[in-house]
């Protein structure tokens, strides 16, 4: 082939112009098959350059210059320049050395308190990083067995700092990221308590009541015997159903479905079907087992005879009794026989094969098993403490995992164990939940750490209410913005620098990030200033204008701010010309296609969105595009538009604009104008909040009123401000910045 470069005992590969695969190996042995990570190496050939010479080879594209003296790989025989200019002492890669990248993720989080140590990610500053390919089995015909030879197997991305780019060329390489069904985006309840059948449907029939809509429920391991006699050692794993709590559980699970929600139940694996199940004669007899002795089918998931009996004697007939995917809470390491392949990532692997096998679009929730899992999402991240310092790493290492291509994080909302109650605490989290990729309300068996909202104060309650509504009104954008990873390789959650990396304040927010196309997002991670009563996080606002999600206020990008927020909002923004479709009555809806879609609409650019909705196998496309040069808004629906309600409506809600500044091409739809009262009351309003709110002298607070709701030049505000107290200067200059932009 034109794009490879073999000796005997070296091959080099040129798949794109940043995208170099290099390999060596004693004894001539090269892998053209899928591998545990690598599932196709076939791309367009790029353009490129060749200087060969006995000894020598170097291979020249746009991007990357590759020097190798032919030989074992060494960093004196084997370098590459990445041509670009992004670090400060050279571009050049060094086999053997360790180059900083900007992360990827981790198995777990479990017992960890606020942040850990991330493996590396194929994303970096420099321009270059290298996948190692190494270790990895290979997939011969869908089964994994070890490499019948070592090599060492790199793959080198110089794409400098496009990062789509090289997320492009990674899910290319890897594996597409699966299409999640509607379900998964929704709320999901999960808690580690002992449920009955009756105390379950009761806790869904509260949420109803409470108007807090959920897709998911999770039953956590309690749904099986774990009271098991001491012969058959530990109860945590288990297939049989505990009949004391759950009598009838086809009738429990579909109590469950007519509500419209999906059941998984968790397992824990480690210890294999045993004697006591009510399912071990089968899987005895399958398994050829003495059933007298009592004789165990141990958990090995890599041979085919127990994997059919795990499969077919034990899973599928829950399937059949209701189950709709599995929590497979795998966290026990194995040494001896099954060292030799990650039983996590089997189990992964194999769980997803069979979901494959049924034709359905469902999920597995597990742990992280290295790269190449976003293949079998979605990801459960671990037993977190419940503390603050946990809240505070997890925005960021959500965001840092799409640099492994790894997009579908559920984390436990909320935390899991140990830590303290803190009302806020909870709430921040929830508020986090909303705007993370899979929204998991969870909690331990503790009598005081449950999630339900109204074990709260009546103001935590309404809030935390709200924002689990808002979840589901996301639906359309979220549902989206899945079909977007999956078909473009565009994660949901992004960090900054993915669309500003030529801007160094994109790398100093990591907790800030993008999701989806239209929303920016800035969770509040710390607690609220007693004396001020908002809580504080630091924002960088790219160039250009953007808009408070909840409050239309407008901000003037090209700084870094810090932002305050009382307990019952966030920072959310929206960039000039952002399009955001919401569900009008997610209440009623639930996860099905709703009926009356909120397009909210916000001025200064002109913008495109394209809701995708799928049903059935058929796909529907609706475009909404604001031309902000015409001030013209077009809807059109293309595709299999029947799969949209008999009674659906658009309705534009328009931000920031006046009626007649518009062009509507169909009159049928509804118009709503939001927010068209006076800046300068807006204002006003929210001066008056923070001073009113804040525990400081009656004097000090006439005395700033009058001073900052005269007109002045913003410098003689300044003046005045400067004076003050950081905290308190601060909090005012949010109002008097966005003020003075809104005029």
């Amino acid at each position: 082939m034109k794009n490879v470069f073999q000796g005997e005992n070296y091959r080099l590969t040129v798949l794109t112009k940043q995208l170099i695969r290099l390999e060596y190996s004693e004894n001539g042995y090269f892998e053209d098959g899928q591998t545990q990570i690598v599932q196709n190496r076939q791309f367009d050939l790029p353009d490129f350059e060749v200087i060969e010479r006995e000894d020598q080879l170097e291979i020249i594209t746009d991007s990357v210059h590759v020097h190798y003296k032919k030989g074992p790989f060494s960093a004196m025989n084997l370098f590459i320049d990445a041509r670009n200019n992004y670090s400060a002492y050279g571009n050049r890669w060094y086999y053997g050395e360790t180059y900083e990248t900007l992360k990827g993720t981790t198995q777990t989080l479990d017992h960890i308190d606020g942040a850990t140590e991330l493996e590396e990610g194929i994303i970096s500053k420099n321009g270059f990083a290298i996948l190692d390919d190494s270790e990895s089995f290979l997939l011969n015909d869908g089964e994994p067995v070890l490499r019948p030879n070592k090599e060492i197997d790199l793959y080198f991305f110089g794409h400098g700092r496009d990062y789509l780019g090289a997320l492009k060329d990674f899910y290319h390489l890897t594996g597409s990221t699966p299409l999640l069904p509607r379900y998964a985006l929704g709320n999901w309840w999960s808690r580690f308590w002992k449920y009955s059948e009756e105390s379950y449907l009761e806790l869904m029939e509260r949420f109803e009541a409470e108007g807090v809509p959920l897709a998911v429920s999770v039953i956590d391991m309690d749904w099986h015997l774990t009271d098991i006699p001491a012969r058959f050692g530990s109860g945590w794993t288990g297939y049989s159903w505990n009949e004391e709590l759950f009598p009838v559980p086809e009738r429990f699970m579909q109590k469950l479905h007519d509500k419209g929600l999906k059941v998984t139940l968790n397992v824990h694996p480690a210890d294999g079907i045993r004697a006591f199940e009510t399912v071990y004669p089968q899987v005895a007899e399958r398994m050829g087992l003495n059933q007298e002795l009592e004789q165990p089918a141990l958990f090995n998931i890599s041979d085919p005879t127990f994997r059919e009996a795990y499969f077919k004697d034990v899973h599928h007939e829950l399937e059949k009794q209701g189950v709709d995917f599995w929590w497979i809470d795998w966290q026990q390491g194995i040494k001896g026989k099954m060292a030799e392949i990650d039983p996590l990532w089997l189990l992964n692997y194999y769980h997803y094969q069979d979901i494959a096998k049924k034709n359905e679009n469902d999920i597995i929730l597990s742990r992280y098993a290295g790269p190449g899992s976003h293949r079998y999402p979605v990801g459960f991240s671990g037993d977190t403490i419940i503390t603050w310092d946990s809240l505070a790493f997890q925005p960021y290492f959500t965001s840092t995992a799409s640099n492994i291509g790894y997009t579908w994080w559920s984390h436990d909302i909320g935390g899991h164990m140990n830590g303290y109650h803190d009302e806020e605490l909870a709430l921040r989290w929830v508020q986090l939940g909303v705007f993370s990729p899979i929204n998991r309300l969870h909690s331990s068996t503790s009598l005081f750490s449950g999630k339900e909202p109204w074990g709260y104060s009546n103001q935590t309650c309404q809030v935390m209410k709200r924002f689990l509504h808002l979840r589901h009104e996301l639906l359309p954008y979220l549902y989206t913005s899945n079909v977007r990873t999956h078909e473009d390789g565009l994660p949901l959650v992004t960090p900054m620098y993915y669309h500003y990396p030529m801007e160094e304040n994109s790398y100093q927010v990591p907790n800030q990030y993008f999701f989806g196309t239209e929303l920016m997002i800035a969770p509040i991670t710390e607690k609220t200033a007693g004396r001020f009563k908002t809580a504080k996080t630091t924002v960088w606002l790219p160039k250009g204008t953007w808009y408070d999600f909840f409050t239309d206020v407008k901000y003037e990008g090209d700084i870094q701010l810090n932002v305050y927020r009382k307990i019952d909002t966030m920072p959310i923004f929206v960039k000039e010309g952002g399009i955001v479709p919401l569900d009008s009555q997610p209440e009623l809806t639930g996860t099905r296609l709703p009926e009356i879609i909120d397009w909210h609409i916000f001025p200064g650019a002109s913008n495109s969105f394209e809701l995708v909705e799928d049903d059935a196998g058929k796909r529907a496309v609706t475009r909404l595009e604001l031309d902000w040069e015409n001030h013209a808004v077009s809807l059109t629906v293309t595709g299999d538009s029947e799969i949209s309600p008999e009674k659906r409506q658009h309705r534009l809600c328009f931000h920031h604009m006046k009626a007649e500044d518009m062009l509507l091409d169909n009159a049928t739809q509804e118009v709503i104008f939001d927010n068209e009262s006076p800046a300068t009351s807006i204002h006003h309003e929210w001066l008056f909040e923070c001073l009113h709110r804040a525990e400081l002298d009656y004097d000090l607070k006439n005395q700033l009123w009058m001073q900052l709701t005269e007109e002045q030049p913003l410098a003689k505000t300044m003046t005045v401000l400067n004076k003050l107290e950081p905290e308190l200067r601060d909090r005012l200059f949010e109002i008097v910045y966005t003020q003075d932009r809104n005029k």
